[in-house]
């Protein structure tokens, strides 16, 4: 898998994973790599059979397989340990991580996850699914953007649309690894799990996110033995991108001991 590594470069310095959604680019990330570089040594990757990490995954690839791509690649970096930050399938790969391997996650946080498929995300992952295979991949990047964003910063931000359009559907992972990526994320239920997950865990969520409303991420934390709730009030799916001043003062406010703030 294609990986970075960036922030401080000292042996010393605490680790931070980075691990993005469904389009699994490691470079979704671009606007907390300035403020979370200057306290972590930052490791972004692109999940397997996406971006720079391009290959055909094989039937019945799921969440315990990413999971396990994350492991072989914290082995082949020498990473004991690490902080693990991940945006939706990103935060459960993060949550199946903590299950079976707790002692590789000293702190986790999911943001705008969830703990089962709701029905309000599973209905937009059908008509993202249904454009995908019946209109052709342009269609199904072009309506991406309306389950991510908030009208207005839509609106304002055409230009780069635009641009992200062409990149992403030259850079398109394929339909069938999209659509096993996709099956995988809709199939994954922790909730029969959640108690034993005794990593530190921060749920962070939006409150105007059209695709993964935000009581999944209330649910996720007073499920989750050590779980604890953040809420943007604006920034949608993809909160990150839309408001990333406030979304990095409040996932460094978590990570950090308050003497390093």
């Amino acid at each position: 898998m294609h990986v970075e590594i960036l922030g401080q470069d000292s042996p010393q310095a605490p680790t931070l994973l980075l691990s993005a959604g469904l389009g699994g680019a490691g470079s979704f990330w671009q606007p907390q790599l300035a403020a979370l570089g200057e306290h972590f040594r930052v490791v972004m990757y692109d999940h397997r059979g996406t971006a720079r990490s391009q290959e055909e995954l094989p039937e019945g690839y799921g969440m315990a397989d990413m999971a396990d791509d994350v492991l072989q690649l914290l082995d082949k970096l020498e990473i004991a340990r690490c902080h693990f930050v991940g945006h939706a399938l990103g935060g459960l790969i993060g949550l199946q991580l903590a299950l079976t391997h707790p002692q590789r996650v000293e702190k986790l946080v999911v943001v705008n996850g969830w703990a089962a498929l709701d029905s309000q995300t599973r209905r937009c992952f059908r008509v993202r699914q249904d454009l995908l295979l019946n209109s052709g991949v342009e269609a199904y990047v072009r309506a991406q953007p309306l389950f991510l964003f908030p009208a207005d910063w839509l609106s304002a931000h055409e230009a780069l649309l635009d641009e992200e359009l062409r990149h992403q559907v030259t850079h398109f992972q394929g339909t069938e690894n999209l659509l096993r990526r996709l099956r995988a994320l809709m199939n994954a239920d922790f909730r029969p799990h959640l108690a034993d997950i005794a990593t530190p865990t921060l749920a962070l969520c939006a409150r105007d996110d059209l695709l993964v409303p935000y009581p999944c991420s209330q649910q996720l934390a007073q499920a989750l033995p050590f779980g604890e709730l953040a809420q943007m009030n604006y920034g949608g799916h993809a909160m990150s991108a839309t408001d990333p001043e406030n979304f990095n003062r409040m996932l460094l406010g978590w990570l950090l001991p308050p003497q390093s703030r």
